[in-house]
């Protein structure tokens, strides 16, 4: 990357967070974004859901010039695809019935977080000099030393974005849905925004839960109970069991961030004849409410929805937030006014046979996404579309 006379850029991995000073992480993450808290990678680890044991081996980036760290990012080798909503189960499988190793891979994103951000955290001077041709360079050259086989950068922001732009790129796009705030003051500013048809609709869903004898509670950080804790996580585990599967997260996990970053955390709690019957946990950022986790043990009526949505977005509201990022998936989400956003990531194959291949296939994907995500424009139930 230097010119002549210049510092040689370095990139190499740590195999813990804590092998990182916490005031370098926090100098070029911040303390605004949940999910970039050094706290909340110190608590994935401590918990053991980052491990070896698990499949997701810290192996966060570290950009160095004359041995001082200019850039950072969570990375991790992975010996399975499981926790990151970019899925690439049919690329491994393809490689698998060639005999050739698809794992492991180097990823860089946030563990079990389908939810856009920054993820090359770089001090400003190396932002603007880097080229994508060179990141894309550092980044093959790691992957190799590392045994790896692809690297993987998922749901980056868009000044990420920009950094992996080039003619040899290979992204992929993919749909999520999201709620916007367009200068609502309440929760019936945003149902008059509403056609009468789907604003008749929301209120017949919040009456029916009210009507099965529902009501809400919400609890914030440390103020969180541990008994309410507990039952949350007993609400949570069953969300994955129901479909034959094990949390990725442990109640250690979510001790530690209540504990250490009480700052971000809400938990929204449905209850039902003095007992609690759901759950919902939302993170906070600076503009944004993340929707993460969510769980019941029997079903009631529209209390997904409730619990998920409609409590979300007064909490948003009462947060001073405007934006909710629910998460990955969920069709559903476009009828209760959560828009269509586009999402990213960027791959890096090694495999010069398998680069080609999946490259083509990305290009008619992406043909499918853009169609689907202005289907879904079409759709929305807003009397008339709101632009900010």
């Amino acid at each position: 990357m230097p010119e002549s006379g210049q510092a040689t850029l370095t990139l190499e991995t740590c195999a813990s967070i804590n092998d990182i000073p916490a005031r370098e992480w926090e100098q070029l993450a911040g303390c605004t974004n949940p999910f970039l808290r050094y706290e909340f990678f110190q608590a994935l680890e401590a918990s053991g859901c980052t491990s070896e044991a698990t499949g997701w081996s810290p192996s966060h980036l570290v950009f160095k010039s004359d041995d001082k760290i200019v850039g950072l990012a969570p990375a991790f080798l992975k010996i399975h695809s499981m926790g990151e909503y970019v899925f690439d189960w049919a690329w491994a499988d393809a490689y698998q019935r060639h005999g050739l190793a698809y794992y492991p891979k180097l990823l860089i994103a946030i563990p079990f977080t389908p939810s856009a951000g920054p993820r090359l955290l770089l001090a400003p001077d190396l932002r603007e000099q880097l080229t994508p041709e060179q990141i894309h360079d550092l980044l093959d050259t790691l992957t190799d030393k590392l045994g790896a086989h692809s690297w993987h950068l998922l749901f980056p922001d868009s000044e990420d974005q920009k950094l992996f732009q080039h003619d040899q790129e290979l992204h992929r796009i993919g749909c999520q849905f999201h709620w916007h705030n367009h200068g609502y003051g309440n929760f019936e500013d945003f149902l008059a925004a509403l056609t009468s048809r789907k604003r008749k609709s929301m209120r017949k869903e919040r009456r029916q839960v009210a009507e099965q004898g529902i009501s809400f509670a919400r609890f914030h950080g440390r103020d969180i109970p541990e008994h309410v804790l507990s039952a949350f996580y007993v609400f949570y585990q069953a969300t994955y069991l129901k479909r034959g599967q094990r949390p990725y997260l442990n109640k250690r996990f979510f001790e530690l961030l209540r504990e250490q970053l009480p700052e971000h955390v809400h938990l929204v709690i449905a209850q039902r004849e003095g007992e609690m019957i759901a759950g919902a946990l939302f993170l906070a950022g600076k503009t944004t409410l993340y929707g993460r986790y969510w769980g019941c043990l029997d079903e009631y009526n529209h209390l997904h929805f409730e619990t998920c949505y409609y409590q979300g977005i007064e909490l948003a509201m009462e947060l001073g937030l405007s934006h909710i990022d629910a998460g990955a998936q969920g069709e559903h989400k476009l009828v209760r006014g959560f828009e269509p956003v586009i999402t990213h990531s960027w791959h890096g194959i090694l495999h010069p046979g398998f680069r080609e291949a999946i490259e083509n296939f990305t290009h008619e994907e992406a043909e499918h996404v853009l169609g689907y995500f202005k289907d879904a424009q079409s759709v929305l139930p807003f009397r008339q579309q709101t632009q900010d």
